[in-house]
């Protein structure tokens, strides 16, 4: 068995910390972190202090950590989207093979300049596309690919986000604005525009359409204050109250009430149902108010300390306690995007941000049969209807150890995968320019958008290559 693949991190955020930093725990003969970059100094402390590492490997910039040599075999980059590319473009140049967050960049320009390090450099650039290692989409990827529907004829691939995550993410958080961060397409569906390129090849033209329709100033009710925390008028009635959020949980109370787990099932109803039962069992009840005092992702990102009482503060001062009518926003809240596929099959992405279940569900019609698909935290089944006998076949695919946390599985498969292919590059699942085609349909998707055209991928890829030669010269 090889060592344990030794790795550094640039940015200890939610990703760095939870998702990755978890894996090595739990998996130290497979990984382990040796030193970290990091500017916030709670993060950075928090994160040496799990992993062991001493003050002399804490760092609180990239540039100082990168300065220090080649310390470790891999890089993982978990900053924020705008500040991916220099440091993984550094890293590899280092002689670090990298695992980055998705999107490799918040420009085409950047995407291609990533693209460019790794293959000058001869490193590993594997982007954190997470579809391709969830169990779920690594069983449809096999059945499609397989002929088991025959030739795609139609696609409908449906990205459904939260009214509640769109608010955290999308309106309140780090990704409301397009001109500070990624266009929504491709913040949120460069996981999707990847899967659709896995599964059907390249596309040859697309057009798009979608807007910012309701989270805007000229929707919010009569009286409604700059901040949830300010006396709303309509507190009671508003699913966006910030409180209801992140203090009652009431969104996550939901999501527990349709677990598979029993015991979730009923601590949440308990709470939803009963408040003030709930209140007084928590303190009777062993395990119960560890059940309904969650404290993860969104919760985690609005105050390093989880306490109620910072949480409020948070809510008083911070971005997330902001009215989500009444935010700088500009990215758009729903979005479809059509597309021609080379195969000759259309494509239809739809992603928007006012749904009552967060997941993804899909439909695809071939010409043997039709394959509908549901991938939801506490639900996630594939059906196959054949169009010869009219049978049809229902697919649970297996969770692993994680169970539907972590992107359905994905998050363990991936950094799995990702200290595999550090060891044997061949089995890298995909390389650096397959991954960059889900970023340009992305911002082909966006300038079809915001222009009114259709795009012709073979042109657009010529473009993007005749800017990157012109800003290398």
């Amino acid at each position: 068995m090889p060592q344990p693949l030794r790795a550094i991190l640039i940015g200890a955020g939610n990703r760095g910390y939870e998702a990755y930093g978890s894996y090595a725990l739990a998996h130290p003969q497979q990984i382990r972190f040796v030193a970290v970059a990091e500017p916030n100094d709670v993060r950075r402390a928090r994160f040496a202090q799990a992993h062991g590492i001493g003050r002399q490997r804490q760092f609180r910039s990239w540039e100082d950590l990168l300065a220090e040599g080649k310390v470790a075999d891999a890089a993982l980059i978990c900053t924020l989207d705008t500040l991916h590319a220099d440091p993984a473009v550094a890293a590899l140049e280092a002689g670090y093979d990298v695992l980055l967050e998705k999107p490799m960049a918040t420009t085409l320009v950047d995407c291609m300049r990533l693209v460019q390090a790794a293959e000058r450099t001869g490193r590993l650039l594997q982007v954190c596309h997470v579809l391709r290692y969830a169990p779920f989409f690594s069983t449809l990827h096999d059945i499609v690919t397989s002929g088991r529907l025959g030739e795609i004829i139609t696609v409908e691939h449906r990205e459904n986000v939260t009214y509640w995550h769109m608010a955290h993410s999308y309106v309140r958080g780090h990704w409301r604005c397009s001109h500070t961060e990624s266009p929504m397409i491709l913040a949120k569906c460069c996981h999707d525009l990847d899967f659709l390129y896995w599964n059907l090849g390249r596309c040859r033209r697309l057009s798009s359409f979608g807007s910012l329709l309701h989270y805007r100033e000229e929707n919010a009710p009569p009286g409604a204050p700059e901040r949830c925390t300010d006396g709303c008028p309509v507190a009671a009635d508003c699913p966006w109250y910030a409180p209801r959020l992140y203090l009652d949980l009431i969104p996550f109370l939901h999501i527990g009430r349709r677990s598979p787990s029993a015991w979730q099932r009923w601590a949440a109803s308990l709470a939803l149902d009963h408040p003030s039962l709930a209140s007084r069992a928590r303190k009777r009840i062993p395990g119960l108010a560890s059940t309904l005092d969650y404290r993860g992702w969104p919760i985690s990102t609005i105050s390093e300390d989880s306490s109620p009482e910072a949480r409020l503060r948070a809510l008083e001062t911070g971005p997330h306690g902001r009215c989500v009518y009444r935010c700088d926003n500009d990215v758009v809240d729903h979005q479809v995007v059509n597309m021609e596929m080379e195969s000759g099959a259309s494509v239809v992405l739809v992603m928007h941000g006012h749904s009552h279940r967060e997941g993804r569900t899909m439909r695809y019609d071939g010409t043997r049969a039709t394959l509908l698909g549901r991938s939801y935290v506490s639900e996630q089944v594939i059906e196959i209807h054949d169009h010869l006998n009219g049978t049809v076949e229902s697919i649970r695919p297996t969770l692993g150890p994680l169970g539907p946390t972590g992107h359905g599985g994905g998050d363990e498969a991936l950094m799995a995968a990702f200290v595999r292919a550090v060891h044997h590059p061949q089995q890298a699942l995909t390389t650096a320019r397959e991954s960059l085609e889900s970023h340009l349909m992305a911002f082909a998707a966006e300038h079809a958008r915001v222009t009114g055209t259709v795009v012709q991928m073979g042109e657009y890829r010529h473009q993007a290559d005749s800017a990157l030669r012109d800003l290398t010269v």
